[in-house]
């Protein structure tokens, strides 16, 4: 009988275990993705001032 009270209390632990390890490891992918979204927006005016650039570059070399 106590063998069955200890697995029950084992189980238990593991699952709450694995329940906070599975939050945090979510909730880890859930900042990342925030994350890589501010700093899209962060770099997104300096992708299109390159493209730019490279397009007048490539208008003045062609008028060379």
């Amino acid at each position: 009988m106590l063998f069955w009270i200890v697995l029950a209390v084992v189980v238990v632990l593991a699952l709450v275990v694995l329940g906070v390890v599975g939050y945090g490891v979510f909730g880890a992918f859930g900042r990342l993705g925030r994350e890589l979204e501010a700093a899209e927006r962060d770099v997104r005016p300096l992708i299109e001032q390159a493209g730019a650039t490279a397009a007048r570059a490539t208008e003045v070399a062609d008028r060379s």
